[in-house]
């Protein structure tokens, strides 16, 4: 469910992001653009972002369980 908000997070602020400097987008009737759409090259970046996020998210769920590990034989010992 995370990913899936970081996702739509992420893609709100590439929206509404500013387009850099002396570009602008052209846009057709039906609001899409004109410039040449490569879904090849957007697919492999979207999947190594995706990678990426997983593996990042992995990363820290193996932190948490290791912390609340550490902390719960803390208690026991106590």
């Amino acid at each position: 469910m995370l990913i899936v908000y970081f996702a739509g997070f992420a893609t709100a602020i590439y929206t509404l992001a500013p387009a850099p400097e002396g570009e602008t987008a052209r846009f057709s009737a039906n609001g899409a653009s004109s410039e040449q759409f490569d879904s090849k090259e957007f697919v492999q970046s979207f999947n190594t972002g995706m990678h990426k996020c997983l593996a990042f998210g992995k990363e820290a769920a193996e932190r948490t369980a290791k912390l609340v590990k550490e902390k719960l034989k803390e208690m026991r010992d106590a």
